[in-house]
């Protein structure tokens, strides 16, 4: 494999990761540290050394922690059941194949008719919804700060 080709898998692979900040189906962060990964491989870690790396895996990592409690802490703000929580993952998977609008829109149904499901009010199923909805809001501008942080270290790590 040409170093050219390997560039390109690099930026492919960021920039898929990047898109998977915003889509919950893609693997957003984990995705641009691999394709952070391979372009550090290119030159043998020369130019992003392994602290680099291992700085911008632990982000990485975070970010899985952060899309996580960002999501149930939003619900659960907004006293969601386990039944509200569970409908908000279904939602987010039944969202999926209607685009963007669906990614935004599933969440907060799900929540809400799970909260209606386990005994919630109308008004109740509706707070919760909204809550779900600002968690993945917030976790996934988290996300994007976050791969931004590990692309502007890596950028660094290599002019520098």
């Amino acid at each position: 494999m040409t170093v050219l080709l390997l560039w390109l898998l690099s930026a492919a692979l960021v920039l898929i990761g990047l898109a998977g900040t915003l889509l919950p189906v893609l693997p957003g962060v984990p995705l641009v540290f691999v394709g952070l990964a391979v372009a550090a491989w290119i030159d043998g870690f020369q130019r992003v050394g392994m602290v680099a790396m291992i700085v911008i895996g632990l982000l990485a990592v975070a970010s899985l922690v952060v899309d996580f409690v960002a999501s149930v802490r939003g619900a659960r703000t907004r006293g969601a059941s386990r039944t509200a929580l569970i409908g908000a993952g279904i939602g987010t998977l039944a969202g999926l194949p209607f685009g963007i609008l669906g990614v935004l829109v599933g969440p907060f149904l799900g929540a809400a008719v799970g909260q209606l499901i386990g005994g919630g009010t109308l008004d109740q199923a509706a707070r919760v919804g909204l809550g779900t909805w600002l968690g993945f809001l917030y976790g996934t501008l988290a996300k994007i700060a976050i791969a931004a942080a590990m692309i502007a270290i890596f950028v660094i790590a290599y002019v520098v």
